[in-house]
């Protein structure tokens, strides 16, 4: 998922919150700014076996 927006920082995902504050989609509050997001894997059962697949680590 490649995300071409070089200010990123307002956009976000209405309803989608993130608290990963070393992803490169956080924008310093708690919103998500990535044009899309994907979650799993498929074979979860409870929200505590999902992981984002979007996360991209930020560079310092």
């Amino acid at each position: 998922m490649e995300d071409k927006r070089t200010n990123h920082c307002c956009d976000h995902i209405k309803g989608i919150k993130c608290n990963v504050k070393n992803c490169y989609y956080h924008d310093c509050d708690t919103y998500c700014t990535a044009s899309q997001i994907a979650v799993g894997p498929n074979t979860a059962q409870s929200s505590t076996d999902t992981l984002c697949a979007t996360f991209k680590p930020k560079e310092d």
